[in-house]
């Protein structure tokens, strides 16, 4: 019966997603950092970022919620790249990684063979690294 009510409530919303996600961990931080000395003003503001959220989640709008997710995704994608190829790397013992000096694009290469010329198959430069 609750599970309906939800349903109903939710029909024709545009409901949540990745910036929703992220308005809420911020809403949870600034939480958080409200209850140390001389911070309380930061519950105001995170229960200005937790009511835009609720706006976001219960608006008939969505095609105006999905260009706000797809800016969102779009600004923060280099981070988020970033971070993945930082956790791929630090995971992966077996192989190096090498950026490409001209394009940028990262290279794998395997561990242990000594001085290699690396190929880019995003640009076709050629460099020397030690694997």
């Amino acid at each position: 019966m609750l599970m309906n009510f939800f349903r109903k409530l939710m029909y024709g919303r545009y409901g949540s997603d990745q910036l929703s996600f992220f308005l809420l961990i911020t809403y949870v931080v600034l939480i958080l950092l409200s209850g140390l000395p001389h911070m309380g003003f930061l519950s105001w503001v995170a229960l200005v970022v937790l009511l835009w959220d609720l706006f976001r989640m219960f608006s008939r709008r969505i095609d105006r919620r999905r260009a706000e997710n797809a800016r969102f995704l779009h600004a923060v994608g280099p981070a988020v790249r970033w971070v993945k190829m930082r956790h791929t790397i630090h995971r992966d013992k077996e192989h190096r990684y090498f950026k490409c000096p001209n394009c940028g694009q990262y290279l794998r290469v395997p561990r242990g063979k000594g001085k290699i010329t690396v190929s880019c198959r995003n640009c076709g430069a050629s460099f020397e690294e030690r694997s």
